[in-house]
């Protein structure tokens, strides 16, 4: 009588979706603890300690050493010119390419004559793998027979070198960049120019509005929800491009462009001091997340009816 009474005895609805949504979160939240939260916690502990490749090859744990991982960044003059470098190369980078990217657009939002051959041909940049962009833009920049040089030299102009000038080399990264990310922020921007409604635009146009003011009162309010994943991926990306840069100057000429990615790994991996690149990787992550963060504010906060 009472095993019959136990059988039949039911959860409440609510336990029972929450333990049906837990029982299908849980490998989510397993791969995220395992692959996301313990690297970062193991990378933040590591920047406290002093741990080189002896601690690897000998199995030693490495040793608490006062914050000296930080203060040696911030006193041989390192990180804080690596910070303005990243910052001024996101900045530069994203304006660029969200203004090219819109622009290219709305070009091909008007039915143009040929616009799915150039919708083809924008593409290449984009699928060919950063290194062979960086290598294909160095032999352009290259400064004996690059293709950049003959043009330049059709100007008379002989002394052309922008990957070896402290004061140009990160312009010369910086349209590589640009090269490489514009197609596919103008995919994901003529996707949700393609998703305005279409009576809205009908509407302005008999109200008597002008181009401008269809795109900054209808399209672009329309669209907020693209435009906001596009420049998060912009900013990210760019926040943590490390192939391109080190691929085309190393951080050169004199650490014109050293980023914190490439501070990060010249620490850890040519310094072969790891507790010094997480270090680097700690201040990098939390100034990541704090640009995010004011980010996502300031487009949550700009919503227009």
């Amino acid at each position: 009588m009472m095993k019959n009474k136990s059988a039949g005895r039911r959860l409440p609805a609510n336990t029972a979706d929450i333990a049906f949504s837990l029982t299908l979160s849980a490998p989510a939240m397993l791969m995220t603890i395992v692959f996301i939260l313990f690297p970062v916690v193991d990378s933040v502990y590591k920047s406290l300690l002093t741990f080189k490749v002896s601690n690897i090859i000998s199995g030693k744990p490495g040793t608490w050493n006062n914050f000296q991982n930080y203060i040696r960044l911030f006193q041989n003059n390192k990180l804080v010119p690596s910070i303005i470098t990243t910052f001024s190369f996101v900045a530069v980078v994203v304006i660029f390419q969200f203004v090219l990217g819109m622009s290219l657009a709305l070009i091909l939002n008007s039915s143009i004559r040929g616009s799915r051959f150039l919708r083809s041909v924008m593409m290449i940049p984009w699928v060919v793998p950063t290194v062979i962009s960086a290598l294909v833009w160095m032999w352009i920049y290259q400064p004996q027979y690059g293709l950049l040089k003959y043009f330049v030299s059709l100007m008379g102009i002989n002394d052309f070198a922008i990957l070896n000038n402290p004061s140009t080399a990160l312009w010369g990264v910086v349209v590589a960049a640009l090269w490489k990310q514009i197609p596919l922020t103008t995919l994901l921007l003529l996707a949700g120019l393609q998703n305005v409604p279409s009576d809205m635009l009908e509407a302005a146009t008999v109200d008597g509005a002008s181009g401008a003011r269809r795109f900054f009162s209808v399209v672009f309010p329309s669209m907020k929800s693209v435009v906001k994943i596009t420049l998060t991926m912009a900013i990210i990306e760019n926040f943590k491009q490390f192939p391109l840069v080190w691929t085309m100057t190393g951080g050169g000429p004199q650490d014109a462009t050293t980023t914190l990615a490439i501070l990060s790994y010249r620490e850890a991996f040519v310094s072969n001091n790891f507790g010094s690149g997480a270090a680097v990787t700690t201040v990098w992550m939390f100034l990541m997340m704090i640009v995010v963060f004011f980010y996502n504010k300031f487009m949550g906060s700009s919503d227009v009816d």
